[in-house]
């Protein structure tokens, strides 16, 4: 049996695109999952592809009421959470001088303030059960800066400090945490609008890194507190 069989999981930015490839991964091995997106058409079509349409939970994650009430909908259907793999994310390229404070929000809301909202709720049940994982998605843009994603770093870079942070608080409750980038270009929504024409040559199809996560979820006390590359870690172990 898969160490992932009957984990309850969060998958955020789970309509298309990698969270939607991680989704369907984690089912086939037989996880319980919550889907998280504000695509309620794909969101729908990735829970019944995962043969588990009640996984669907529409929200705005920018939204900190929306997000709440996700995640109180959640916790009411799966109880306690045994992973959340925080992948949603705004990549919206702006110069500084024509950014307004509503467009930094949203992306900083949808990734470092959903990220803490799923932490936050998840915690309790992972401490009590002496067990959990969190796994964020970051990217260059959180080892790097970039020009006209002022944004987007600042909410990658957050990630990396915050899942640090709480890797460190969880330690001796069992609570782990890491940030994965991606290592290797992919093929999704946000790529096939910001990726140049040579970059598009060289992607890869999402279902190509999923395996990674399940491997993250399955053995996170040999990652916890690090950042780690998905592609890597997808070629290297198949749990």
């Amino acid at each position: 049996m898969s160490p992932i069989a009957g984990r309850s999981v969060i998958v955020t930015g789970a309509a298309l695109g990698l969270g939607a490839a991680i989704a369907r991964h984690l089912a086939g091995l037989g996880a319980r999952l919550a889907l998280v997106d504000y695509n309620a058409g794909a969101l729908a079509e990735t829970a019944a592809a995962c043969g588990q349409p009640e996984a669907a939970h529409v929200a705005d994650l920018s939204d900190a009421t929306a997000t709440a009430e996700a995640i109180a909908a959640i916790l009411a259907r799966l109880g306690r959470i045994d992973a959340v793999i925080h992948n949603a994310a705004i990549l919206d390229p702006k110069p500084l001088a024509a950014m307004t404070l509503s467009d930094f929000q949203r992306t900083t809301n949808v990734g470092l303030q959903a990220g803490f909202q799923l932490a936050r709720a998840a915690w309790p049940g992972m401490a009590e059960a002496g067990r959990g994982v969190f796994i964020f998605v970051s990217s260059r843009s959180g080892i790097e800066g970039f020009a006209d994603e002022t944004a987007y770093c600042a909410t990658k870079h957050g990630l990396e400090g915050f899942s640090k942070s709480i890797a460190l608080e969880g330690a001796a409750l069992g609570i782990h945490s890491m940030t994965v980038t991606p290592g290797m270009y992919m093929r999704t929504p946000m790529s096939e609008r910001n990726y140049s024409d040579a970059l598009k040559q060289k992607w890869v199809e999402p279902d190509r890194l999923a395996p990674a996560f399940a491997t993250m979820i399955a053995e996170p006390e040999r990652f916890s507190g690090q950042r780690l590359n998905a592609w890597t870690l997808a070629t290297s172990d198949t749990p």
